[in-house]
């Protein structure tokens, strides 16, 4: 009941057009029971001797006109009496098919909407841990086997039962022996399409989470194409996604032969109570129990009975599976969104940051950054160094409330961060990742993009600061020219520079590079930090690098190792202590050297 309360919660707003596909289940039904009644009575009382027994209104009508003779007379009638009925339940069908596809389109819509709108307002951490290619997987494929189900199975599942009532009630008018004989194996259908609704269950949830893998395989594959064929690891790829691929298969092939199985059996026990229903009707008719008229029409009922019965297995089967499909859905719909407006969204923010005790972990006692204390005035730039691992990266994330800290404060502009709204501290934080994502859109609309309504010249200004100007002139289409998708068109240097140009078009307080300068070399490194400090003069700049040429120039350095800070200060105060900075600077110094003398 759980599965189909929530199956309706994807119906609402759909309400009206899935009722008038259940009223035209319900008149198809009736008109689809009435041929064999009107043969019946064609070979029982119009050619036959026994008594019509009309509704009185019919009977009066037909005695006015000369009564049996007058049927007898014209038996085109019944002809015309049966091409109607069809051509009705030729029209109620129609009208399902359309009411239902509507029903199931509208309501597919709302459930992908519904579902896209929550993730967008999922926290970091669940898209961390989530795998892209099987939240697409039920995005795509589950939404559509839900679609199916609702357009198809659950209105011809409605179709049966009204189907079984009507025929149900007309055979027992007529004969309740006879009736009794026509459904004595249909328990035996019944227990048969219990079980394989349930070993479908089973098989179904383990299909599912296999195309899961399967997707999330070809999904990493496509995106990390260049790394496998760099690395040659064509071979290894494909035996990984044969491995998935394979378990998709023999799981899909469990479920052929289950349905094989059920098929096979109910057929068999569906064939055996058709001949019953005849044999039987014979033997009695024979003996003058029962008329040729009932014979045909009970035939023709107990078809309306036990194959449809039988179907039922099949659409509980597709029930299951969008039962299965329904709980993946609803798996990411219960997961807590991210409380995303909650605090204050109206308090200047000028770009002055204070770290006093921060205190954050991951995991259960294992702290990323333990005790980082330290703070940068507005307009000051601030760089920071550190090893992998150092807590460089989280330190940027609690900035962003992408997690939030356990003990410790942090304060902007002498707000505690907690209480500021994630949604208004992020407008105020433009950040350039390491891998920076361009979308397929022109470079123009990539640049834009960061401010939602930066105008053309807007775009020009920010690319000539991030150095990329001259590179797009150089394109055919200049900034016209479509990036690929993940920003392949460009180098990586120049995917660097758009998204700079991207996050200094939004035109912040606070910027932050995350190791966002290691694919420009030097020259362009420092052309676009003398950029910037003219541009933004009192914007309070945050870069994360292992480049001493890049760190060198900020107003404080702080080098982080093992979630503490180590040391700060300016370079020249650095290199003059003994330190992890100053071994640093000696390296990158000799190096520097050595290439000079190569040249």
């Amino acid at each position: 009941m759980k599965k189909i309360r929530q199956l309706f919660e994807y119906l609402q707003g759909s309400g009206k057009t899935y009722l008038l596909s259940i009223i035209s289940v319900l008149l198809m039904t009736v008109f689809s029971t009435v041929t064999p009644l009107v043969i019946k009575l064609t070979l029982d009382s119009i050619i036959g001797d026994e008594p019509m027994n009309l509704p009185s209104l019919l009977q009066s009508a037909i005695d006015v006109r000369g009564g049996k003779s007058f049927l007898q007379n014209n038996l085109w009638l019944i002809l015309v009496t049966l091409v109607v009925v069809t051509l009705f339940q030729g029209l109620f069908l129609f009208l399902k098919g359309k009411y239902s596809a509507v029903t199931a389109q509208v309501s597919t819509k709302k459930m992908r909407e519904k579902l896209f709108d929550h993730l967008q307002h999922l926290p970091f951490d669940y898209h961390v841990k989530a795998q892209t290619g099987d939240i697409i997987q039920r995005c795509t494929s589950d939404i559509e086997t839900v679609q199916n189900f609702i357009s198809g199975q659950s209105v011809d599942a409605l179709q049966i039962i009204f189907q079984v009532v009507i025929v149900l009630i007309i055979m027992m008018t007529m004969s309740i022996r006879y009736t009794l004989v026509s459904i004595i194996l249909i328990p035996i259908v019944f227990v048969i399409t219990i079980r394989f609704f349930i070993n479908m269950m089973k098989v179904f949830m383990q299909t599912d989470e296999a195309e899961g893998a399967m997707s999330a395989a070809l999904q990493e594959n496509l995106t990390g194409v260049r790394v496998v064929k760099a690395f040659g690891a064509q071979r290894f790829e494909m035996e990984k996604f044969d491995e998935k691929n394979s378990r998709f298969k023999n799981l899909c092939m469990k479920i052929v032969k289950l349905m094989a199985n059920f098929w096979g059996g109910t057929d068999f026990i569906c064939m055996l109570q058709h001949a019953l229903v005849i044999a039987i009707g014979t033997y009695w008719a024979a003996k003058g129990d029962i008329t040729i008229g009932t014979i045909v029409a009970f035939s023709s009922y107990t078809g309306m009975l036990v194959w449809p019965l039988r179907n039922l297995g099949q659409m509980m089967g597709f029930m299951g599976q969008s039962f299965v499909s329904l709980g993946r859905i609803k798996e990411i719909l219960d997961a807590k969104p991210e409380d995303y407006t909650t605090g204050h969204s109206d308090v200047p923010v000028d770009g002055e940051i204070e770290f006093n005790n921060v205190y954050f972990e991951y995991e259960q006692n294992k702290p990323v950054l333990n005790g980082v204390t330290f703070k940068i005035k507005q307009g000051s730039t601030v760089a920071i160094l550190g090893g992998t691992g150092s807590g460089k990266s989280s330190l940027v994330h609690l900035l962003l409330r992408l997690y939030d800290y356990q003990s410790g404060s942090i304060q902007i502009d002498g707000v505690e961060l907690k209480d500021i709204s994630r949604e208004y501290i992020r407008s105020k934080i433009g950040i350039v990742l390491q891998e920076p994502f361009l979308f397929s859109k022109t470079i123009s609309e990539n640049i834009a993009i960061g401010r939602g309504t930066a105008s053309q010249e807007e775009v020009l200004a920010a690319a000539k600061t991030a150095s990329v100007h001259d590179a797009i002139q150089e394109f055919e289409k200049g900034y016209d020219t479509i990036v690929g998708e993940r920003g392949v068109t460009l180098s990586g240097g120049q995917r660097q520079r758009v998204a700079i140009a991207r996050t200094i078009a939004k035109d912040v307080p606070i910027l932050i590079f995350d190791d966002s300068l290691s694919a420009v070399d030097t020259e362009t490194d420092a052309q676009i930090r003398a950029a910037l400090k003219e541009r933004r003069k009192n914007t309070t700049t945050l870069i994360i690098s292992h480049r001493i040429t890049t760190l060198a120039e900020a107003d404080m350095i702080l080098v982080l190792d093992k979630g503490k800070i180590v040391q700060s200060g300016t370079h020249d105060e650095l290199i003059a202590m003994e330190g992890t900075y100053k071994r640093i600077w000696e390296i990158q110094s000799s190096l520097g050297e050595d290439l000079s003398e190569a040249i």
